[in-house]
């Protein structure tokens, strides 16, 4: 019988919302976290700017106010102190009082901290810093200062081993180069005692959208939930995973490797967006909540490690459409886009984004074969306004035929994945970046060619074409409407909101010595236009290109249309960018830097 222990605290990622989709009106849980006798659920209202207190019981709700909207949470062992991560370029961590809802304390973090995590002697925070790409080790007993440590690209999840010993983080997507043979994110694990990276696992090719992370109750396995995107093959259908597949990761602790991945998919159906992850208690389940299909993947881990270590071909179990048949159940959940995720006892509790509710689910095989799920309302019920309309549909992957892929696949967050695909719309076998969604409706054409006269021409075509699937005229306005609503992320390399000295200067060279500002001119950086910039490689027609808005362009790395150059100083020196239409290569390195500060302050 399994004990009803919960695990205290879940880590997992968060889109922070913007704009018309983030009406303080919606509650939109995120994170949850349970208490050690498994009586209250907290609840963070990333919307609502709002931590709600859950009575599992009686499903009753006491909501308190948070000072910015909140990506994560982390309960202490006693359940005196709740933890609660703030979104915000000069986020934070505000410390409550559990039972009273008052801040006790405030402590500094990077930029947009989500995921923290407490040490099990309760001595130490760590906390994810998605846009400063580090972690903050936060001493809660002395007065050391904060430690920050460095890792890969958007690290958004954490999970530290039962002996305290090793955090593993996962960042979202890949960094470095998209045209490369091999093009994967990586979990960077960090030795707690001396506060260093000591090993950058990188999850199989196609890896992105990394979103959740657990270790199992025996500190011997780590499990990390992903898209798996086969972006090496062109995109003429999507059945059968030929565009993305959806996995988890499988990391062994003692050997410190990736063991293996496996397909949360079923042959003809897919299991779009996988999300939060959570283990029972006693270790006998490995849940899965699937933000895209809305739905539970509930894997017996201790079939499924016995299968990983006697399977003939290991190197294929990634390629496996079947590989978890007969040890894996998918059970429907009945809110929408469920991400947070905790178990207590047998039952799953999962953070329903759109439905504004907590799912429950009783995953006991002996209990029903097929439970039935319920969800318990945290509000009052809100009609839904026409850009969270959009945002729902645009994470939805039962809008693409089979369930493959929601529009966040390819589009995090609404940025970009890191990789290139062949989408087909400018010929076959030339790759090409994903673009971020952002100011796309303001600045046509869309795509890197241009080849789509407004981003409202792209988005039915996308619907069309990468959902395989027929929409209903009000569903591509309901995307539009998201997608405008959509509001810039001040760039991480700001001072207190302002330019840095450096990137004051770099302005100065971007318009008045260099003429950058002639391509990409104001107010979105930007003069609509295409061009050849001597940047046509392998099957490309034309060397013609859209030239991009530069605004948020410090997160949309790799560069040009192929993302040969990982980094703006790549681009500029290796790549000439700039000496077509202007001065840059007369530029010494002291002006460079500065013409870099500013470009990536935008």
């Amino acid at each position: 019988m399994t004990k009803l222990r919960p695990i205290l605290t879940v880590i997992l990622t968060a889109v922070v919302a913007t704009g018309a989709a983030a009406d303080k009106t919606y509650v939109s849980p995120l994170a949850l976290a349970a208490d050690a006798t498994g009586k209250t659920l907290y609840v963070a209202g990333h919307t609502a700017e709002k931590v709600m207190i859950l009575d599992v019981a009686t499903g009753k709700t006491e909501p308190v106010s948070v000072p910015g909207r909140p990506t994560g949470l982390a309960l202490s062992k006693n359940g005196k102190e709740l933890f609660v991560s703030v979104a915000g370029p000069a986020g934070g961590v505000h410390v409550f009082k559990a039972k009273g809802g008052k801040v006790r304390r405030s402590l500094p973090t990077g930029h947009t901290p989500m995921s923290p995590v407490l040490s099990p002697d309760g001595k130490t925070l760590y906390v994810c810093n998605q846009f400063t790409d580090d972690v903050s080790v936060i001493n809660l007993k002395g007065d050391a200062k904060p430690v920050r440590i460095k890792v890969k690209r958007q690290p958004v999840a954490a999970a530290i081993t039962p002996d305290g010993k090793q955090l593993f983080v996962v960042n979202l997507i890949p960094d470095g180069p998209a045209n490369g043979a091999y093009v994967a994110a990586a979990v960077s694990v960090i030795d707690t005692a001396s506060k260093t990276v000591t090993a950058t696992l990188r999850l199989p090719n196609g890896s992105s959208s990394l979103r959740g992370i657990c270790v199992s109750p025996d500190g011997k396995y780590v499990y990390v939930t992903h898209v798996l995107g086969r972006y090496h093959m062109p995109t003429t259908q999507v059945e059968r995973g030929w565009m993305n597949t959806n996995a988890m990761t499988i990391i062994d602790v003692a050997k410190m490797n990736v063991f293996n991945t496996v397909l949360l998919d079923d042959t003809e159906l897919g299991a779009a967006n996988p999300w939060g992850v959570a283990c029972t208690a006693d270790g006998t389940y490995i849940c899965v909540a699937h933000s895209g299909t809305h739905e539970l993947s509930v894997i017996d881990q201790a079939a499924l490690i016995e299968n990983l270590k006697t399977v003939a071909q290991p190197d294929e179990v990634c390629n496996d459409l079947a590989f978890l048949v007969g040890i894996r159940r998918r059970l429907d959940l009945s809110g929408n886009g469920p991400r947070g995720l905790v178990m207590i006892g047998t039952t799953a509790y999962a953070s329903e984004y759109f439905t504004d509710s907590v799912g429950v689910l009783d995953i006991n095989p002996d209990a029903s074969p097929r439970p039935q799920a319920k969800s318990l309302p945290l509000g009052p019920k809100v009609q839904e306004g026409v850009a969270r309309k959009g945002e729902r549909i645009f994470y939805d992957g039962k809008a693409c035929f089979q369930q493959w892929q929601s529009c966040a696949t390819c589009h995090p967050d609404t940025r970009v994945d890191g990789l290139n695909w062949d989408l087909l719309n400018d010929g076959m076998g030339n790759l090409k970046q994903v673009k971020s969604m952002l100011l796309s409706h303001k600045t046509p054409p869309a795509m890197v060619t241009g080849i789509r006269a407004s981003a409202e021409v792209a988005v039915r075509a996308g619907l069309r074409f990468s959902h395989f699937s027929v929409h209903p005229e009000t569903d591509a306005v309901a995307i539009d409407e998201y997608l405008k609503s959509l509001e810039v992320v001040p760039s991480p390399t700001l001072v207190d909101g302002k330019l840095s000295e450096s990137a004051v200067r770099g302005k100065k060279l971007f318009f008045d010595e260099v003429s950058c500002g002639a391509c990409h001119s104001k107010p979105f950086y930007t003069d609509l236009k295409s061009y050849d910039v001597g940047s046509k490689t392998g099957n490309d027609r034309t060397g013609v290109f859209d030239t991009p808005t530069l605004i948020e362009c410090w997160r949309t790395a790799p560069y040009m249309h192929d993302g040969q150059y990982p980094d703006m100083k790549s681009l500029l020196t290796d790549g000439k960018h700039g000496a077509v239409k202007g001065d840059v290569n007369k530029l010494n390195e002291e002006q460079l830097n500065d013409l870099i500060e500013f470009v990536l302050s935008l």
